[in-house]
């Protein structure tokens, strides 16, 4: 982000923290089935001719198991090679021709699809969505090209790149009860004897409707958009899915520390807790509270992080905090950091640094005019997101996938609100210890001793 836009963000925030913070009123939103148990949103948004069209399938890394990783990301990369009606490209040929975008993702939770373009063009995409749901061909000989360029995405990523690869250590080291520990893009060893039937099976397993969200938001009249569905989903027979349980994390696995020596030229430190998520949590005020936490230490150049450790005391040459609340399952709360070495500033003194800050919301609440600016410029970033019709969809879909609902997108506003000075230490107190903290060192090759 640009530093006139952050400016600009931090500038409107701090004008709503001056006045009530409202959730406007929500867009018409529309939810039916299918008889197959297909579930459809649809989110009517008339302000351009649009539409965007995401599929959701419940089926992520975290659905895998120790020897069978990488495949909810593999099967993503394997949609686009062919089906009962198209050929291997021919989909992304066609939207191509249209005018239309297109693109998929996989993370821990899930794998979507999705397809932005005309609202007469809709169908195209409904049409194309369907058939790759009932008559994937999965041709094997695509199947060994497409490995080689996973196995070469993952070395990019990761293997060959000291950020990424350090990451994937910290959630290993994160995650010791739970399949959050496995990498999206799978281990490089489980790539290597992967075979075609491995994904046949996967999509066998997982991708039927009744385990797959729908979300259309655009242009749209609910009434045209059912009779579509039902005329390209409703043939689509039902299948049983299989049990998939959350990814629980102990409650307080115990401190665990590492020291990683890369191939990088500036040492960094990784600091993390097991905390719920929105999902796991009997409490939900403190998750919202997490969630603020988050931006207090490090939403914008006016944070706690930047202010205090950057510019004060020049400790860190950047900071950050990160949180996500929306998980199937036990999430982590997370700060990273990068120590001031023209200072000759140590990865121990960026950890001290840190624990002190996070000791400081213990000790004593913010107050009232920190937090609202705070929650002010939270809300105010959630309100640029939903100006997209992409990111409604994305953010309905999300929600869903991970088994909460939709209608939380709403009422988020209203959550956010609620949160007092006194939750934010009282989530504090709660979920920063040592009892749950994860602390990673990353290191040069070169300081090794």
């Amino acid at each position: 982000m640009s530093s006139l836009l952050r400016l600009g963000i931090t500038l409107f925030a701090t004008t709503l923290a001056i006045l009530p913070v409202q959730a406007s009123t929500p867009p018409a939103t529309h939810e039916f089935s299918l008889d197959n148990g297909l579930k459809v949103i649809v989110r009517e948004d008339h302000r351009a001719p649009v539409v965007v069209s995401q599929l959701w399938y419940k089926a992520g890394s975290s659905y895998e198991t120790p020897g069978s990783t990488g495949l909810a990301h593999a099967l993503e990369h394997m949609m686009f090679k062919g089906s009962s009606k198209l050929g291997p490209g021919e989909s992304s040929r066609i939207l191509r021709e249209l005018g239309a975008e297109e693109n998929a993702f996989t993370s821990d939770d899930y794998t979507a699809y999705y397809q932005v373009l005309a609202k007469d063009r809709l169908e195209v995409a409904l049409e194309m969505e369907a058939d790759r749901l009932a008559g994937l061909t999965l041709p094997e000989d695509e199947f060994l090209r497409e490995i080689e360029v996973i196995k070469e995405e993952r070395r990019m990523r990761t293997d060959d790149n000291p950020s990424g690869l350090a990451y994937e250590r910290f959630l290993a080291l994160a995650h010791p009860a739970s399949s959050y520990s496995i990498p999206t893009v799978g281990w490089m060893h489980d790539l290597e004897r992967m075979t075609i039937d491995d994904l046949r099976q996967w999509h066998e397993r997982w991708y039927s409707p009744g385990n797959a969200t729908l979300v259309i938001v655009g242009d749209v009249q609910p009434a045209e958009v059912k009779t579509l569905v039902e005329r390209h989903f409703g043939s689509i027979p039902a299948r049983a899915v299989p049990e998939a349980r959350q990814p629980l994390e102990l409650d307080e696995p115990g401190e665990r520390r590492s020291s990683q020596y890369l191939k990088t030229r500036l040492p960094s430190l990784l600091l993390g807790f097991n905390v719920p998520s929105l999902s796991t949590s009997e409490n939900t005020t403190e998750i919202h509270a997490l969630r603020l936490i988050s931006t207090l230490l490090s939403g914008g150049e006016s944070a706690r992080l930047p202010v205090r450790l950057e510019r004060q005391q020049e400790l860190v040459a950047g900071a950050a905090s990160w949180y996500n609340a929306f998980a199937r399952g036990d999430s982590l709360f997370m700060l990273s950091a990068t120590p001031n070495i023209q200072k000759g500033i140590t990865t121990e003194q960026v950890e001290q640094a840190l624990w002190q800050q996070l000791k400081a919301l213990q000790d004593s609440p913010p107050d009232a005019a920190e937090l609202e600016r705070v929650r002010a410029q939270l809300i105010a970033s959630e309100v640029y997101a939903r100006d997209s019709i992409t990111r409604q969809a994305r953010s309905i879909g999300m929600l869903e996938t991970v088994g909460l609902s939709w209608q939380l997108l709403d009422s988020d506003f209203d959550s956010l609100n609620a949160v007092t000075p006194a939750d934010i230490q009282a989530a504090a107190r709660r979920f920063f210890t040592p009892q749950r903290s994860i602390t990673m060192h990353v290191l040069p090759e070169e300081a090794r001793p």
